[in-house]
Formats: structure tokens, sequence, C-alpha cells
């Protein structure tokens, strides 16, 4: 299927500033906070993989709630529980006792390539061990196919089952020399293949078809040969620190209700040694300061993606039109939630946005690789939008293949300095004042 060149620029870059005090919106292995040294300084670091999961989570649940451009589209769910989706739906839908339908899902999902967690633990026995990232209605899908076929195949799944077993059961122990067994696992030519009619209908249900946030995000799977990869359309660098920053160790007493009511009615007495002190105490690492971060939607992957997915072309069109304004949208209003109830982080609103269209990306991280010095520039937020609006101006003089763009900022502050910029000629972009101008 070829796709129509489109027309005008490729790009939609977009660049943001944003100030956040006393947050841990993402933790390495050891519960601290993700830095990376730049400029020759530690900064603080908030990875790609953190801000595309709170951007693509908003975009989902609002397109769900019926609300923003997307509203009501099929999108997607990256998890690893397809077979106890689809074994849900067989017991909720079609009366399937739960037992018979997750050994069925499972067999299916497992005859077609993927593979599951060790059957000796509960806790993943049914698990597939990828992530796998389809249409939120994709266990329905399945399970309406195997309804459909019981009869054909629960007699599969049967025979499967008892193949798998056997191939599964413990080998005779190795001679020095022999090759090792690579995990333990059936042979897979040992066992019955799929029907042909259920590995199709299974890969249908699985395929990208009209998820929205799959040609946005991409995906990749490479368990089943045959299950289109989607190459994304976003492009999200790491958030950092436009300054030297440091974490704080932030040291918190958790209050037991119960040894306090005791103690202000006066019934501690007999035992008072033993309630002194906090219930709990621990340690939380915390991190403030100015981010940049960077983002890019290649307009073109985007309609290509949504085209082989089976999209017509004028439905592609105005699809991607609207996961343009909702990409937009998220990219300026979703947080990730860790410690959110606790540092309330996800009310963040960014200092200052940038969006202009180009025909290449263009990160600006270059701009920041000297640290600003709060001392000597001023407030890191002000100092950066400066220094961002500057640097926007000076690259827009000199690359034909650059648009001016369009500027936002709900911070009162920012708004002056725009708008001295603007009177003295120093301002390339447009003031917009919502996002939906940032598209304008």
């Amino acid at each position: 299927m070829s796709t129509p060149a489109f027309t005008g620029h490729q790009y939609l870059s977009l660049h943001l500033l944003e100030t956040v005090v006393a947050v841990l919106p993402v933790r390495d292995e050891n519960g601290s906070p993700k830095a990376i040294v730049y400029g020759g300084v530690e900064r603080h670091m908030i990875t790609s993989q953190a801000r595309r999961r709170a951007e693509r989570v908003h975009s989902r649940n609002r397109a769900n709630a019926g609300t923003g451009a997307l509203a009501d589209r099929t999108m997607g769910i990256r998890t690893r529980e397809w077979a106890l989706i689809a074994a849900r739906s067989l017991r909720d839908e079609h009366g399937w006792d739960h037992s018979e339908a997750v050994a069925t899902a499972q067999a299916v999902l497992e005859a077609l390539g993927l593979k599951f967690g060790d059957p000796a633990k509960k806790t993943v026995a049914h698990l597939t061990k990828v992530l796998l990232f389809a249409p939120a209605d994709a266990g329905d899908q399945i399970a309406g196919h195997i309804h459909t076929h019981r009869n054909d195949l629960s007699e599969w799944a049967e025979t499967y089952l008892q193949a798998k077993q056997a191939a599964d059961k413990p080998k005779r122990k190795k001679a020095a020399g022999d090759a090792p067994d690579e995990d333990g696992t059936a042979d897979a030519d040992k066992l019955p293949a799929l029907p042909k009619a259920t590995r199709t209908a299974v890969l249908t249900a699985l395929a990208p078809r009209d998820a929205i946030d799959i040609a946005l995000y991409g995906r990749f799977l490479a368990e089943i040969a045959d299950s289109p990869n989607v190459d994304g359309a976003i492009q999200t660098a790491h958030a950092f620190t436009v300054h030297e920053a440091e974490q704080i160790d932030d040291f918190y007493a958790a209050a037991d209700d119960a040894k306090l009511d005791r103690k202000k009615n006066a019934l501690d007495f007999l035992d008072s040694a033993d309630d002194s002190g906090a219930g709990m105490t621990g340690y939380q690492s915390l991190i403030s300061g100015t981010f940049y971060r960077h983002a890019v939607l290649d307009r073109r992957q985007l309609r290509t993606n949504l085209r082989a997915a089976g999209m017509s072309e004028p439905d592609a069109e105005a699809a991607a039109a609207a996961a343009e304004k909702e990409f937009v949208t998220a990219f300026v209003d979703a947080f990730p939630e860790a410690k959110k109830t606790s540092t309330a982080s996800t009310g963040t609103l960014p200092s200052l946005v940038l969006a202009f269209d180009g025909d290449r990306p263009f990160n600006y991280a270059g701009t920041f690789q000297n640290p600003i010095d709060e001392t000597a520039d001023g407030p890191a937020a002000h100092a950066a939008a400066r220094r961002l609006l500057a640097h926007h101006a000076f690259v827009t003089a000199r690359r034909p293949d650059i648009t001016p763009g369009r500027v936002l900022t709900y911070d009162m502050d920012t708004h002056s300095i725009i708008s001295e910029l603007a009177a003295t000629g120093g301002l390339s972009a447009k003031e917009a004042v919502t996002v939906e101008e940032l598209l304008a």
C-alpha cells in the first residue's frame, strides 16, 4: 500500500521548561533520583520512558472518557496479561469455566509464539515474558473467536497441553559434553500447530489496527515473526535540569494514630517506654529544579502507520490531525505520577513551551550545556527562557527549513520576558495563550 507524499513540514518540534520542587517523578533500582553529568556538572534527569508513559496514558484516559481530540477513538494497552484478559472475557461474556478459559487462551497465545512465565510460580505463570502493546479490545476479539470455535479449539487445546506436558517432562541426566537445554521449555516441533484460521484471527486481534497510540508511539514484538512491528512517530528525549542540581534525603516520621489517641487520653502510663517515638520513620530522596524537555512528532511516519493499519487516506489524515493535537496537549499537561499524592507533582505547569515546524528534528539540549548559575543569572526558569528563546531566534535566522513557531507560558514573569523580547525584536516565535494555538 503506497502512502501519498506528505506535503508541508514533516516534523513538529516541541521544547518545554518546567520547574518542580521537592518531587521524585522517577527512581533508579535503589530508589534514588536519576542523574546525568552534562556540561561538567551533575543534573537531575527524568527519563524519556517515564515521560512517554505519562503522556500515552494521559491521552488514553482522555480518549476513553470521551474528551480531547481523540475522544472515543481506539487506543491500546501494553500488558503481559493478554491470556488473563481473554480468559476473563470468555468467562464473563461467554460463560466459560475460569480454569478452562485460562488454559485455552494461554495455549492459543503460546502456540502463536509468545512465551510465558515459569508455571511453578503462580504470580507469573499466566503472564507473557514480554509486554505486548495491542488494541484495548484484543482480548475480547481473541475470546470471541475461541468461543465461536469452542469445540475444535477445546479439543486442540487438550491435545496441545498433553503434548506440552509430555515434552516438558525432565529428560535423562546429560552426560559430560552434552549441550545444555536452553530453558527447559517444550520443543515447538513436538506440539500440534495452532489451526490456521485461529492463528489468522489472533494475529488480526493483536495487530495495531486503528489504535492511535500504537501509531504514535510504535511497538516492537520479536516473538511473533508475522505480527507487524510499528516504527514510532514520536521521538522523546530525556529531560534534564538546566543547572547543576543535588538531591536531598528527607527524613520522615509517620504517626501511629492509635498510640497518639492513648497518649492524648492518658491511657499509656503502663507501657510508655514501648510507645515512645513515631510509628514509622525513614528517608526519601527528593529533587527540585528547572527541567528542559524535548519531543518530536514525525507527521509522515504517523500517516504511514495509520495507512498501514488499514485506514483510508481521508480517515488517516483526520486521525493524524487529531493525534497531533492530543500529542501536544499531553506533552504540556501530563506528568509522571510517582509520589503524586505526597508531592502534588502532577499539578505542575510549564513555564515555557516552544513549538515549531521543520524539515528535520531540532534538539536544543546544547543550549544548556553551560549550566545556568542562579547566583549570577537569576532564577533558573527565567534565565533558561531567555536562553532558549534567544537560541531559537538565532537558529531560525540561519535555517530556511524551520518556522518561527509559537510560544506559550503559564508563568507571569516569563510572560514579561516574552513581551520584552517581542517589543525589542528579539522574539521570532508568536505568542500563544492556549495549547490549541501552539498548532495554529
